[in-house]
């Protein structure tokens, strides 16, 4: 099977990530870095034990190729707010979703979504700022991380900073309308201090 320049080590760590919930389990496991100060491959993940929501979806979505998924990512565009990454795979024709975040409601989705779309819908009411305000608009279509593969995308010691700029400037697709977006409701207090669970201080999604 394929490593794509991973050692035999690093491979048998991701293979043994099954079924997709583990991984889950593997991030929430490691420290979180709210302020984004590394964007890191999938091999220094490993060593540094240290994520933000965007090596974080490129870790999951290593992981998910080495156990036979392809490597993709989909990005979820807000205003008034920042980004956040997801790596998304299928099992049984339905979406499902793996992401490290400082909100305690941006993270796994089992594998019961029919459509990027609806999968994208499930983060909606859980997806707010510090207002109290619920801020997803749209989201991006799948990108296979493949095309990344001259990159070395998966064993990089530097940052993958260009990454990110790429998934910003695909086709992102409404969720809402400006119709919908008026009448939107403000968090519920509840809702909102269940979101900040475990939340750390910093900038990051």
């Amino acid at each position: 099977m394929a490593q794509f320049g991973l050692t035999d080590h690093e491979t048998a760590l991701l293979r043994r990530m099954t079924p997709p919930w583990r991984i889950q389990e593997r991030l929430d496991a490691m420290d979180y870095d709210p302020d984004g100060e590394g964007c890191r491959s999938p091999r220094r993940v490993l060593r540094e034990r240290r994520v933000q929501c965007m090596d974080g979806a490129l870790f999951a979505a290593a992981a998910l190729r080495v156990q036979g998924h392809r490597p993709l990512l989909l990005d979820l565009e807000a205003v008034q707010d920042v980004d956040h990454v997801v790596a998304v795979f299928r099992v049984r024709h339905r979406w499902g979703a793996i992401a490290r975040s400082n909100y305690s409601g941006l993270r796994y989705r089992e594998p019961l979504y029919r459509s990027l779309r609806d999968l994208a819908v499930s983060y909606f009411e859980s997806y707010f700022n510090l207002r109290r305000e619920k801020t997803l608009r749209r989201y991006s279509a799948a990108v296979d991380l493949s095309r990344f593969d001259g990159r070395g995308w998966m064993t990089a010691e530097e940052d993958l900073w260009d990454i990110p700029d790429y998934l910003a400037n695909v086709r992102h697709f409404p969720l809402v309308t400006s119709a919908q977006v008026r009448a939107l409701a403000t968090v519920d207090r509840r809702m909102f201090a269940a979101g900040l669970v475990g939340r750390e201080s910093g900038s990051g999604r």
